[in-house]
């Protein structure tokens, strides 16, 4: 035995194991963490890739201004102009994707993918896609169109009011 341990000055066994321990459950939260829908496909962080008031999907959609308010309803997301006919838009801060099936038909939708909970990226040929593991949601009704998510994008509430889509 060493002398600070003789003294009781040194590192108990306790101390050792109990550390390590905490630096276990360290390590094992932040792999838990959120990121930004790597290959994990745990979900999304707020990276410099997801600032912003409304981060619009890419492809199909086309930038939107938001975060105004207005109305007391919420949050307006976009214009009806800004989200494309057969297409739509992600907002990623809100968690919402806004789809135009038909000309003046809006539908919203949870922007998180019900496989492992990535964020949407995109809305391209008539469906929602997840650049995580490719699953792809039909723009109407959010249901599965392809890929390893075995349930449809859950319904979000938004209101048109004229030319502006409004968080519900």
């Amino acid at each position: 035995m060493t002398q600070s341990a003789i003294n009781g000055q040194g590192t108990t066994r306790r101390a050792v194991v109990t550390a390590a321990g905490v630096a276990g459950l360290a390590a094992t939260l932040a792999a838990c963490g959120k990121d930004d829908g790597g290959d994990s496909g745990s979900g999304s962080a707020g990276s410099a890739k997801d600032a912003g008031a409304a981060q619009p999907s890419q492809g199909a959609s086309q930038s939107a201004e938001s975060g105004q308010s207005g109305g007391g309803d919420g949050m307006e997301l976009a214009k009806t102009s800004q989200i494309p006919e057969g297409g739509g838009m992600v907002f990623k801060d809100h968690k919402v994707v806004v789809t135009q099936p038909k000309a003046g038909e809006f539908k919203a939708f949870s922007s998180i993918c019900t496989h492992q909970g990535c964020s949407v990226g995109d809305v391209t040929g008539g469906t929602i896609n997840c650049p995580c593991h490719q699953s792809k949601f039909d723009i109407t009704d959010g249901s599965v169109k392809g890929g390893p998510a075995q349930k449809p994008l859950p319904g979000a509430q938004i209101k048109v009011q004229g030319s502006s889509i409004w968080m519900a």
